[in-house]
C-alpha cells in the first residue's frame, strides 16, 4: 500500500496576536511560499487554521510556527490524505476565531473547563450523572455524534448561550460532559456555562478528531461520521465493528453520509443525499427549487458551468 503523500492539519492557539491584519498578510505569504492550502483565522485573541500539502510542506509549516514564542506549544491534529483537503488558501483577519456576542464572550486562558483525554472521556460518557452536549450546529450533529448526546437547536455558535438558558439552566447540579471538531468550540463553550453557574464542566482534549486517533478508544460510542470543513466532508471516527451510517438521505431516507449543496443558487441548502436521490432530484432539494431554477436557470451554477464547459 503506498504512503499517502498529503497531510492536514486543524490547529488553534489562544495567544494575543497585537496586529492580525499584519499578521494575515504576512501568513498569508508564508503558506503560499509553502504550497499550503486551506482556511486560517486571526484574530487578537488567536489563530484557528486547516491547512493541507505534502508531507515536507506541513513539516516546515509547524517548525516554523514552533518557532515562534507565541504558539511554541501549540497542538497539530493530523490526518494523511492522497491530495489536498482543499483548492486555495485563506487567511482572513476577524474580531474573533469563536464568535461569541460581547456580552456572552469569555477568554478561555483564564475560563475554561477541565480537559479530559480520549480515555477519562470515554469512561465518563458512560456515566448515568452526566448530561453530554454537543458543542456543534446541527447538521454536524445529523452525520455523526456521540451516543446519548444532546443535539442543542442552534444554528450557530452565538446562539449556545440562550439554548443553555432555556434548555439547561435546571441541570447545574449535573457533570456537564461537551465535545468539539478539534477542541477549540469547547474551550469558549464551557467557560460560557461555568459563567452561567455550572460548577462541573469538562471538554474532550483534542476534540472528535484526536478521540478517533487513540489508540485504547479507538472512536468507540462515536455513531456516524465527523463533519469536517474541507473537500473531505466526512471522515470515520469509530474504528472498530460499532462504525455505522446513522445520517439518513433527504429525499429517500436510507442511510447516507454524503453532503451536498442544492443546486438552487437561492437556496444553497447543505443537505444529505444519496447518489441515486442526486441523480433522480437532479440535485435539487426540493420539487420547489427545481421549478425555481426552471424559470431562473441562471441560479443553477452546475448549469452554468456545464455550459462553459461545452463552449470551452
Amino acid at each position: 500500500m503506498m504512503e499517502k503523500k498529503y497531510r492536514v492539519l486543524l490547529y488553534y492557539q489562544f495567544v494575543n496576536i497585537e496586529d492580525p491584519e499584519m499578521f494575515s498578510k504576512e501568513h498569508l505569504a508564508l503558506c503560499k511560499s509553502l504550497n499550503l492550502k486551506g482556511r486560517i483565522l486571526v484574530a487578537k485573541e488567536g489563530l484557528n487554521g486547516t491547512v493541507s500539502g505534502s508531507i515536507e510542506e506541513t513539516e516546515k509549516y509547524m517548525e516554523i510556527l514552533h518557532s515562534d514564542e507565541r504558539f511554541k506549544d501549540m497542538v497539530f491534529k493530523m490526518d494523511y490524505e492522497d491530495e489536498h483537503a482543499f483548492k486555495k488558501i485563506f487567511v482572513r483577519p476577524k474580531n474573533s476565531i469563536i464568535t461569541l456576542l460581547e456580552d456572552d464572550d469569555v477568554d478561555p486562558i483564564s475560563l475554561t473547563g477541565t480537559h479530559l483525554k480520549p480515555e477519562d472521556f470515554h469512561e465518563m460518557l458512560q456515566r448515568d450523572d452526566v448530561i453530554v452536549v454537543d458543542g456543534r450546529n446541527d447538521y454536524e450533529y445529523e452525520l455523526g455524534h456521540f451516543r446519548n448526546a444532546i443535539r442543542p437547536d442552534v444554528k450557530n455558535f452565538k446562539q449556545f448561550p440562550e439554548w443553555i438558558d432555556k434548555e439547561l439552566s435546571e441541570h447545574k447540579d449535573k457533570k456537564i460532559l461537551t465535545y468539539c471538531t478539534g477542541g477549540i468550540r469547547c474551550e469558549k463553550l464551557t467557560g460560557v456555562l461555568m459563567n452561567k453557574g455550572f460548577n462541573d464542566v469538562y471538554q474532550l482534549d483534542g476534540g472528535i478528531v484526536t478521540y478517533g486517533k487513540d489508540q485504547k478508544v479507538q472512536g468507540k460510542l462515536f455513531d456516524g461520521k465527523c463533519y469536517v470543513f474541507d473537500e473531505r466532508i466526512a471522515v470515520r471516527i469509530n474504528n472498530t465493528e460499532e462504525d455505522i451510517i446513522i445520517s439518513k438521505c433527504h429525499h429517500c431516507g436510507n442511510p447516507s453520509d454524503r453532503y451536498i449543496n442544492c443546486y438552487n443558487d437561492d437556496c444553497h441548502s447543505h443537505y444529505i443525499c444519496c447518489e441515486s436521490c442526486e441523480k433522480e432530484h437532479e440535485g435539487f432539494c426540493s420539487d420547489e427549487c427545481r421549478e425555481y431554477v426552471i424559470n431562473k436557470p441562471e441560479r443553477n451554477a452546475h448549469l452554468r458551468l456545464q455550459r462553459k464547459a461545452e463552449e470551452a
